[in-house]
């Protein structure tokens, strides 16, 4: 049996049965709302690595701004984000994000640090719990635990006073929440209770509310690169596939290259914070015809998020054509393969006790590798040096009783050697190995993609994230699909999500046509069917012999749902004298389902219409209409009593049931 018993049987029977046989409405005059004017939109690019935010002025939409040069950075590693950390007081109140928190908890004394609540990479937290609730817990360094919805709001919070003191600053005088239109970007292969999530943590900073929902909008990340992409000019990007042979050297060769001469081109433009994108299609759009396809791949630290989108002309909308898929092959998997490298040489006991003994020196340790990370290339012949923290080799010393030296010499990992500086010397081929697990991944994912029937004829396909930059990764993408599309990264790739997500926050509907990530429908009771129905299903109320438990479908998994699309179902009460009608919703991720008790279904929304206070003169089959607005990130559900026009709205909430 299911959690969910029969709702007839258990609700005392304010069970609905269908009316009319389904029909679709197209309602686009319900979203020709009064538009709010926002004087600006901030798009936040919330990542599992690092976050930031851009803007821009509706009244200039040409011009975006990334946020201010942050204080701290690291050596090595030039960047306009900041790390998403955060740092809560041991009274667990606020108290700084990004580099702030992480010097500031690294200053700390030990002794002093443990009580510290800090935090990284937590939003993978989102992605990898199963049954997230309002309730889901994150657990610091110290091991301490705290309302994941705390911590998100918190950091949201941070970025909504960051934006709107720079934007203060620069108009001369208080700017207000109200004047802003929030975009938030996520994940597309999130499920529907993380993007929710969300949503209830900005709400909770305060940056929108139930009430006027309008002013944040949810982006996901591979449309917002895709909206950007759009606008790209040949110079502001790389085409890996144009690379012909120079000097007898081939295109991978020059790969590293010509992201140098790339990486130059940003530098001289880091001092102006502002992008310009032309009001136009870029040249490399402007040979994609009407259907064309391209595929977006959008790997950053925690996830690969990948989305395969077609060309509607005129006006290039675009249509997702592929549910979007992925998964958890970011480029923490590199770290994770550099923490088990470790693992090997000293010892997992060491490095668990490492991190919890010296959380700030761990911290410090994966800094290092950071920008070793970087450094990595195909054609890379010199070793790299990581420095290990001081504290390391002592308390590892402390703790075996030998040196590290000694530990590297015994563990038969011949490719990482020990230098005289006091570092951790890494053959080229030690650190391709760590990325190898996790490109492996990214690329039988894609090859997957490709194989799929919707994915024929890929024109491009556009790589963007942070994880885009590794040389390698380019390397792998460009000799695994080289042939079958032109391998597209844009030159300020860290960035492309950022700048696309302003695009879409002051012009959301150009992404007309989105795949449903889910099948939703209705509990109803039909008629019961001898020989159709299930015998253990048949309820017999007032002489009449029911079957309980019946999904209602309004829409299935990878359906296509235009923007603001409405489907619209007539139910009509199971007993004409019923005074209250309770229609509940339910998802699921298959695609054929017939029963509300089946496994792996969820409920995710309930409506209650009061049917009181009616007078006499209503029909005796009353007519219930239930809607269903599909499109935004968002799914609104209603129900309204034809005979009175009363009605009652709900959102689909994935968080509490």
């Amino acid at each position: 049996t299911s959690t969910y018993s029969s709702p007839a049987k258990s609700l005392g029977d304010p069970g609905i049965t269908p009316l009319s046989p389904s029909h679709i409405v197209k309602d686009s005059d319900a979203n020709d709302a009064v538009e709010q004017l926002f004087l600006v939109v901030v798009a936040i690019d919330f990542g599992t690595t690092s976050s930031g935010y851009a803007y821009s002025f509706t009244k200039e939409p040409e011009c975006i701004h990334v946020m201010r040069r942050w204080e701290g950075g690291d050596p090595g590693v030039s960047n306009q984000k900041t790390p998403t950390t955060i740092l809560l007081t041991p009274e667990r109140k606020f108290h700084s994000f990004g580099y702030a928190a992480r010097d500031f908890y690294h200053d700390l004394d030990p002794t002093e640090s443990k009580h510290w609540l800090y935090f990284e990479k937590f939003k993978m937290k989102l992605h990898t719990t199963g049954n997230l609730t309002m309730e889901t817990d994150l657990t610091a360094a110290n091991g301490k635990k705290v309302k994941a919805l705390e911590i998100f709001a918190y950091a949201l919070q941070y970025f909504k006073e960051q934006a709107l003191k720079e934007l203060s600053d620069q108009g001369g005088s208080d700017f207000e929440n109200t004047e802003v239109r929030w975009v938030i970007t996520v994940p597309a292969i999130w499920k529907q209770p993380a993007k929710q999530f969300m949503r209830q943590a900005a709400y909770k900073a305060g940056m929108a509310s139930p009430e006027n929902p309008e002013q944040l909008i949810i982006a996901l990340e591979p449309e917002a690169a895709s909206i950007y992409c759009r606008k790209l000019r040949l110079h502001q990007m790389i085409d890996l596939s144009s690379r012909a042979p120079v000097n007898g050297y081939s295109p991978s060769d020059t790969i590293g290259t010509g992201f140098t001469q790339a990486k130059e081109h940003v530098r001289r433009n880091r001092q102006s914070r502002t992008f310009l994108v032309e009001n136009v299609i870029g040249e490399i759009w402007s040979e994609l015809e009407e259907g064309d396809r391209y595929i977006v791949v959008d790997s950053g630290g925690g996830t690969v998020d990948i989305t395969v989108h077609q060309i509607r002309l005129p006006e290039g909308h675009l249509k997702e054509l592929y549910k979007a898929t992925g998964g958890p092959y970011g480029s923490l998997g590199v770290d994770y393969e550099f923490e088990k490298l470790l693992c090997k040489i000293f010892g997992e006991d060491f490095i668990e006790q490492f991190k919890i003994k010296r959380p700030a020196a761990w911290v410090d340790l994966m800094i290092a590798f950071e920008s070793r990370k970087r450094a990595a290339a195909p054609d890379r012949t010199n070793p790299l040096n990581i420095t290990l923290p001081f504290s390391f080799i002592d308390y590892y010393k402390k703790f075996r009783g030998h040196s590290v030296e000694h530990a590297l010499r015994k563990s038969n990992v011949d490719f990482v050697k020990w230098s005289s500086q006091g570092m951790l010397r890494m053959s080229p081929d030690a650190m391709n190995a760590l990325f190898k697990p996790t490109i492996d991944q990214i690329i039988q994912h894609l090859s997957d993609v490709f194989d799929k029937p919707e994915v024929t004829n890929v024109k491009f396909l556009f790589l963007v994230g942070g994880f885009a930059e590794s040389p390698l990764l380019q390397q792998a993408v460009q000799s695994a699909f080289g042939s079958r599309c032109r391998v597209i990264i844009p030159q300020d790739v860290g960035l492309t999500i950022l700048k696309g997500a302003v695009l879409f926050g002051l012009d959301p509907a150009v992404i007309k046509v989105r795949r449903s990530p889910l099948t939703y429908g209705v509990g109803v009771l039909n008629r019961f069917v001898e020989g159709k129905h299930p015998p253990e299903k048949l309820l017999i109320k007032d002489g009449t012999r029911w079957c309980t438990d019946v999904f209602d479908k309004f829409i299935s998994a990878d359906q296509s749902v235009a923007l603001g699309e409405t489907v619209t179902r007539s139910y009509t009460p199971a007993k004409p004298s019923q005074l209250v009608i309770v229609i509940n919703i339910y998802s699921s991720e298959q695609d054929n389902v017939s029963f509300i008790t089946e496994s792996g279904v969820k409920k995710c929304g309930t409506l209650r219409l009061d049917l009181t206070g009616t007078d006499a003169s209503v029909p005796n089959r009353r007519e219930i209409k239930t809607l269903m607005q599909f499109g935004d990130t968002e799914i609104k559900a209603m129900a309204i009593d034809v005979a009175t026009s009363k009605s009652v709205k709900v959102g689909i909430d994935f968080l509490n049931y």
